[in-house]
């Protein structure tokens, strides 16, 4: 039967599961015991794209020719169905021995004992300080960060120069400055040039929230901020939209639908997006020309205040059910700790967390990739407290606001009412996963 991912996180999926095949709910303890000559087979899931299937495909080619008693079986997917299809197979205790886990998701497949405790297989001592704890659930280390970026804001350089406006200081800018400077330059553009897409996003909001002192998720579970708490970042969107430092509504629920290689930013008709680090070359490549990546802008124009934080791009994590648990940790291991692997996928999925493996691959990288990495390693000084990761039932957070938004933009809610509406179906979310 197929079960979708919100069916599984309110619990229903094992419930319809356990009814229907007999099956037991998950446990932490590991589904079994590794076979004492070495021999394993694992299932190794994960979302991607052409670069890094290849990639991947030829890391587990490497590793299975230096460890012949292990086979294991690739199953790729995309993001769009991949979590359906984890969902289901985590109903039916079926799921990959080695998981690609997102940061969104890992509190929910954790707290329902779904991942294996990694703490004992895998060596996290030369990670950078701050990207381990990312993959903690309930005191139990159930991802392994599997690269690190940060959120940036990407800039292209042409849409700058052809307004005549200089490229702000991102160590000195604050939030309205970037209002500024912004509608500065889609009044010196052309009609139907803006100075920014509109960057305003969970990811945007997290940023701000933490300048103020909160943050999307408290340690206990619960969402970090309230109704009156988001107003004044609501209103920062409609005075945006104002002073037409960004498109209009209509046009921005457009763009939203539109590839990377086709949206308002790669086509030049913005001059500021908002990304993670890691996507540098791949955003240079969409717009066909040199990207400047900036630091987002603070309250108080210090640098110093930002409150940054490295964001793990992806996770390892490892079936409850696995009958390997031992091998599977051995595989995760050698992928966020060997050279081999390192030199396989490179920065694909972002920097890599082991500071050694860092210095390896850096001069093997692209001009892009090394400056995401000096990038990652300029910031250091900026970083805040590490988020914790979303509570079970918060993963579409991100969707929920993007709705609210939208309603905002268009007129169809008032700020109030859109600040209310949106906490309450987020903590509604919460409450009904946990």
């Amino acid at each position: 039967m197929s079960i979708s991912r919100r069916q599984f996180l309110t619990g229903a999926a094992l419930a319809a599961t356990a009814s229907t095949v007999g099956l037991s709910a998950c446990s932490n303890s590991g589904g079994g015991s590794d076979s004492g000559d070495g021999t394993a087979t694992l299932a190794f899931g994960w979302w991607g794209n052409p670069v890094r299937n290849k990639n991947t495909n030829a890391a587990i080619a490497a590793y299975m020719k230096a460890n012949p008693k292990v086979t294991i079986k690739a199953q790729p997917g995309e993001w769009s169905s991949y979590w359906d299809k984890l969902a289901t197979q985590t109903a039916a205790n079926n799921a990959p021995d080695i998981i690609q886990m997102d940061m969104a998701y890992i509190s929910e497949y954790g707290t329902k004992g779904a991942l294996l405790d990694l703490s004992k297989y895998v060596n996290t001592d030369k990670f950078q300080a701050g990207t381990v704890d990312a993959g903690k659930v309930d005191g139990k280390l159930v991802g392994i960060n599997a690269g690190i970026n940060s959120l940036a804001f990407m800039v292209n350089p042409k849409v700058f120069k052809a307004a005549g406006v200089d490229i702000p200081d991102d160590k000195t800018w604050t939030w309205d400055d970037y209002k500024a400077i912004a509608a500065e330059v889609t009044k010196k553009s052309p009609s139907g040039t803006f100075g920014s897409a509109s960057l305003f996003s969970d990811n945007l909001l997290q940023a701000w929230l933490r300048q103020n002192g909160k943050d999307e998720y408290t340690a206990d579970g619960k969402l970090g901020f309230t109704a009156q708490d988001i107003i004044p970042y609501l209103q920062m969107m409609l005075d945006f939209e104002k002073a037409k430092a960004i498109p209009g509504a209509s046009a921005i629920s457009e763009d939203q639908g539109k590839s990377t290689d086709q949206n308002m930013f790669a086509t030049g008709k913005v001059g500021i997006a908002l990304n993670w680090s890691n996507q540098l070359t791949t955003v240079t490549e969409s717009v066909g020309s040199e990207i400047k990546m900036l630091r987002y802008p603070t309250m108080t124009g210090n640098v110093a205040d930002r409150k940054a934080w490295y964001k793990a791009s992806m996770l390892w994590s490892a079936s409850s059910r696995t009958k390997y648990p031992e091998a599977a940790g051995k595989l995760i291991d050698w992928w966020v700790n060997s050279t081999e692997a390192a030199n396989i996928n490179l920065d694909e999925r972002g920097l890599p967390a082991n500071t050694e493996i860092v210095k390896e691959i850096t001069p093997k990288l692209t001009d892009t990739g090394k400056v995401a990495a000096q990038f990652i390693a300029d910031i250091k000084p900026e970083l805040g407290d590490t988020p914790v990761a979303p509570p079970p039932g918060a993963g579409n957070l991100g969707d929920v606001l993007n709705r609210y938004q939208t309603d905002l933009l268009f007129g169809r809610i008032n700020i109030n009412d859109a600040a209310t509406k949106f906490v309450d179906e987020v903590n509604s979310n919460i409450q009904q996963a946990s």
